[in-house]
Parts: structure tokens; sequence; C-alpha cells
């Protein structure tokens, strides 16, 4: 992966809006984030993550391309470790210490992205807990939403909203993301759409509470290499119900492509996905070449036999639509090529665990985890 390399300074006002409005479902709101980067020289943008499992390109690639364009666009960047929210959500079982270790391999996973440097802070919520301010925070922040308000934002911990048997302690999640976005002054709270409740309840009680209303970024969601699976009431507007039903999940490893798998692994994964024919709503191989491959290369090539049509190049993702909705791309041609791009995109994480002692120790111990 390239380093970010361009200097804050060549960048006027409109490139850093464009940059951080680039590839996302949207932004809360357009004029916010004007105002914001003529007020501030460095604001501070976070994304927050549960940590269970392995890191899989919906989080590494689709939420890490952001982080890059935070960084690149002069943003102070928060990388934000969930361990008391994954706890609560009974990750690993509830065992505190292997989420707590799943934390650890986060960072090394992110660094071997390219996310590092002066403008990167990764921070775990364990260090917020230990403030008995930030409790206080939580507690206004509850007090400030009604009980109906927060149990429509059970969705962020992959819950949904029809659940009746719930843990009293999940209550607490949505009051704990709004209290961390306040207790660390973050202006942009970003993340996946699936996080657009908790983001839109901060912006609605930040002014009551005294607190500047946080600007809401939402990159799209990856659904997972099995296609569109059942619906479940995970919000009131159906379309986003699916989206977060289907969703990439590394809850389901031979759904998802990690981002330190081996080649043969991302062949295999990408071999057996769903990819129906002339169809893009919904489909997972073409939705990587609309978050992943043209956001990272800018270009999508295909390598084929002469005898079905031979090697083509795609640099606009609109040109690349069409022709597949003309049925001019072969399902097999597609995955072919996302599997080799995808190959390469990953390649200096996959080499980053193979040759770093600390990564490749945290990657073995979080294997054994999740078997």
């Amino acid at each position: 992966m390239v380093m970010v390399d361009r200097k804050l300074a060549s960048l006027n006002h409109e490139n850093r809006v464009n940059l951080i409005m680039r590839n996302v479902e949207e932004v809360i709101t357009k004029s916010d984030l004007e105002n914001l980067l003529l007020e501030k020289e460095k604001p501070r943008a976070y994304i927050g993550f549960e940590t269970s499992g392995f890191l899989h390109i919906g989080i590494g690639l689709i939420c890490g391309r952001k982080l890059l364009d935070f960084i690149e666009a002069g943003f102070e960047t928060i990388i934000f470790f969930a361990d008391w929210h994954s706890w609560i959500n009974n990750k690993f079982g509830g065992d505190f210490e292997k989420i707590k270790r799943a934390c650890e391999y986060f960072s090394e996973g992110f660094k071997s992205l390219g996310i590092k440097g002066d403008l990167v802070k990764y921070v775990i919520a364990s260090d917020l807990t230990q403030q008995k301010e930030y409790w206080e925070t939580v507690v206004r922040v509850a007090k400030s939403a009604s009980l109906k308000r927060v149990l429509r934002c059970l969705p962020i911990m992959g819950r949904e909203m029809s659940i009746e048997d719930i843990e009293s302690a999940w209550v607490y999640y949505p009051a704990m993301q709004v209290a961390d976005i306040f207790f660390m002054e973050l202006d942009v709270a970003a993340g996946g759409m699936d996080q657009r409740k908790a983001h839109m309840l901060a912006r609605d009680v930040a002014e009551k509470l005294g607190y500047r209303k946080p600007l809401a970024l939402h990159t799209p969601l990856l659904t997972g290499l099995e296609g569109m699976g059942s619906k479940m009431e995970f919000d009131e507007h159906p379309d986003l119900a699916a989206k977060i039903s289907a969703k990439m999940s590394k809850s389901k490893p031979d759904t998802c492509v990690f981002i330190h798998d081996s080649p043969e692994d991302i062949k295999r994964k990408i071999r057996k996905a769903f990819c129906p024919p002339q169809v893009l709503d919904g489909n997972p191989v073409v939705e990587m070449v609309s978050q992943i491959i043209f956001p990272y290369l800018e270009k999508l090539v295909l390598e084929r036999s002469k005898k079905h049509g031979g090697k083509i190049v795609f640099e606009k993702e609109e040109e690349f639509k069409k022709a597949y909705l003309k049925g001019k791309i072969h399902p097999l041609d597609l995955k072919n090529g996302v599997a080799s791009s995808l190959i390469a995109i990953l390649e200096p994480s996959r080499r980053y665990f193979e040759k770093t002692p600390k990564a490749k120790k945290l990657l073995e111990e979080i294997t054994r985890y999740v078997q």
C-alpha cells in the first residue's frame, strides 16, 4: 500500500472537503464539514471498532481508506478500540482478556495497512473508563434520551430491534458510544452505515448537554460473500436493515476476506462468492470493485484468454458497471480479476504479519481464540 505523502500545505479547502467526502454513503452535513475546515486546521475524527475475530476488508480497507483520507486531509485521526463495548456485547464469550489482546491485534492490523504517523492516535475504551468524569458523561447522555430511543440504537451492536430478551447491560452501549464522542472532544464521528443511529443520537443531544454537534460520516457496508441473506429487523428502513443483515461479518469466516489471508484463500473465497450475472445490487463482488478496487487501484484489470475477449482494463467505474449489466463480463472473469486485485492490495499487510514478530504472535493467538 502506498503511504500518504502529500503535504497538507498543498491542499486547499476544496481539496480537503473532497478527500473527506469521497467514497462515503453520506456526510451529515456537508456544510458542517466546510465550516469545520474553515474554523480548525487540525480537526479531530475517529472510527471506533469492537475487537473480536480477524480484521476483514470491510473494516480494514473501507474504513481504513477513510482513515487514510482523514490523515491526508490533516485531521487528528483516532482509531478507537471499544474493549468495554465488546465485553458488553459478549464478544469472545465475554472474556475481557481475550478482547484486550484483540485490541493489540487490531492495532497491528491497521499499522500493516499504513495507518500510522504523527496524526494517528490509538485509543482503547479502558483509557476512558478509568476516569470518573467519563461515567458522569455516560449518565448525562442516558438522562437526555428515552429508553425507546436507546433501544432503537441496538443495531450498532449487531442486535435486532425486535429482540425482547436483552441484557440490561446492552442499554449502556449506545450511551457509552455517544459519551466516547463527547469525552474525546471529537469533531467528526465516522463509521459504517450501521453506526448511524448512535451518531444521530450524539448530534441530537449534543447542544442540550453543552457539546458541539459532531459531524457524522458513514461509509458503505460491504456485503458478505454469500450475498443478501435473510432480512432481520436491524432498522425501520427495509433497505438499510437488509444491508446491515447481510454485511460482511468476522463471525462468518468463510464469507469474509481477511487482511492477512493467503493468495490461495482469497482466490478460494472469491471463487465461491455470490456473483449473479448482469446484477449490480446486492452483488458482493461488484461491491468490492466499487468500494475497494477503484478507490485503491483506480482501475480494474481482467485477464482473459483471447478466446474470451482478451485482457480488458476499466479505468472508470461506470464503464465497468455498464459492461457487466450488458453481460459483457462473465462472473468468473470478474471474480478472477477481483481476487488478483485484492491479493495485490493486501500484499503489504500479509507480509507485515509474516515478518513482524509481534503481529505474527498476535495473529497466532487470535487464531486460537476463534477456532
